[in-house]
């Protein structure tokens, strides 16, 4: 079962994990990287970065192992298909004896061609692939070249963070089976907009989603109300939340959401 947590360092990192990593700060030395990288011959992960490896946080070109696979998304037309490649080196990585894949990539906003919800959704498609691959998955995103709020919105969509942070996002959103994900945290007014955007991405991969609200704490007006927005967003789509407490359950229905017309179905 899968949980959100806090890594302190790469030793921590375990088969599954999806983790946003904010080095700390804009010339972060290598050395984090090297370690990430010969733990992986280790363990017996085959290593796949995506990037030139020189844009990949300085990673040297001789500290990669032969078997590397090195994916340069400027030659990917779209993201789908990059993603598609990092499945294809999975299931090659098992055939070839490897135990799983060790994926690093560092994100830029100059590579970012997509809007926030297009990012959060490219997010969560890995995480669904670390998910049911056991793959471990590192995006790097250093503070210095995001804005606070962008950085907000992916940070809550990865289960596992890393690195220095002013705040923690105040929920994560992540992937726990076939259009099943698990939700903890608090979503209030100040996250309700991030929620908005990853559930608004989720909605677009099945007309049905699950949630599950297990450790979830509360849902705020605000929360409930992105939730709903996003169900709606797209026609014929339709949410059910399973695992609430009690104290979700009865703000549902005071707000009046406990209907047939809303297209979420908070389950008993």
């Amino acid at each position: 079962m899968r949980a959100a947590r806090t890594l302190a360092t790469f030793d921590d990192v375990e088969l599954g994990d999806h983790i946003c990593w904010h080095p700390d700060s804009a010339d972060a030395s290598p050395a984090d990287v090297l370690a990430y990288v010969a733990d992986g011959a280790l363990y017996g992960d085959k290593i796949v970065v995506v990037g030139s490896v020189d844009a990949v946080l300085g990673l040297p070109r001789d500290a990669v192992p032969g078997a590397a696979v090195i994916l340069d998304p400027r030659r990917v037309l779209d993201s789908d298909s990059l993603l598609a490649a990092v499945r294809q080196e999975a299931r090659t990585a098992l055939r070839e004896g490897f135990r799983s894949v060790r994926v690093l990539t560092e994100r830029a906003p100059a590579g970012a061609r997509d809007g926030a919800e297009d990012l959060v959704a490219q997010e969560l498609r890995l995480d669904e692939f670390a998910s049911e691959s056991n793959a471990i998955v590192v995006c790097a995103f250093r503070p210095s070249q995001w804005d606070g709020p962008t950085l907000e919105h992916v940070a809550g969509v990865h289960p596992h963070e890393m690195g220095i942070r002013a705040e923690r996002p105040a929920f994560r959103m992540y992937s726990a089976g076939a259009d099943v994900w698990s939700v903890d945290g608090v979503i209030d007014s100040e996250g309700a907009d991030a929620f908005n955007t990853a559930m608004r991405a989720v909605m677009g991969f099945s007309p049905k989603v699950n949630l599950r609200f297990d450790s979830l704490e509360m849902i705020d007006a605000a929360g409930m109300h992105a939730l709903v927005d996003a169900a709606r967003h797209l026609p014929d789509r339709r949410v059910v939340v399973e695992g609430a407490n009690e104290t979700v359950r009865l703000c549902w229905e005071l707000a009046g959401y406990a209907s047939a017309g809303v297209p979420v179905v908070m389950a008993a």
